[in-house]
């Protein structure tokens, strides 16, 4: 017999803005973005936390949202793409470096990447940026396009300063 788990009302703080939902104990972070809030930039992908499409930023960290319960997320700063606003210097620098085709992991990369930029304000050494895009997955493109965008990022930001 299964039991129906009840839902409550739980507050979110994403992208600068308070939301409040309906979640059960058991729905995921990323189920709620995309199901309740219309935040779709974050993927379903493998729901087992190894591609990253679905990637978020939480407190200033990277961290996959198949992998984070709706109700583990309230007191947490959460970012989406939706939230960069389109002028990212990593959004620029993947359209510079054509680092995507299909898209579907773009969102994951350009969230680990710009809380990359937050960890790492000047460029580091390659095996850290090496170790930082390992937490996500392409089956299009090649990673030599999305290293050049994370250096391309560092440019662009070196040039907003």
């Amino acid at each position: 017999m299964l039991r129906h788990e009840r839902k409550a009302v739980i507050s979110l703080q994403i992208n600068g803005e308070t939301h409040e939902v309906m979640a059960r104990p058991s729905d995921l972070l990323l189920d709620v973005l995309r199901e309740q809030l219309g935040l779709t930039a974050a993927k379903p992908g493998c729901l087992n936390g190894d591609c990253g499409a679905c990637t978020v930023i939480v407190d200033g960290r990277p961290m996959k949202s198949c992998l984070m319960l709706a109700v583990e997320a309230q007191g947490h700063e959460i970012l989406t793409v939706e939230g960069l606003g389109g002028t990212a210097p990593i959004q620029k620098a993947f359209i510079d470096a054509d680092a995507f085709q299909c898209g579907y992991c773009t969102s994951g990369f350009l969230m680990v990447c710009h809380a990359m930029m937050i960890r790492y304000p000047v460029m580091p050494e390659e095996c850290v940026i090496e170790e930082w895009l390992q937490s996500n997955i392409c089956r299009c493109t090649s990673y030599q396009e999305i290293r050049r965008a994370v250096r391309r990022m560092y440019e662009l930001s070196t040039d907003r300063r």
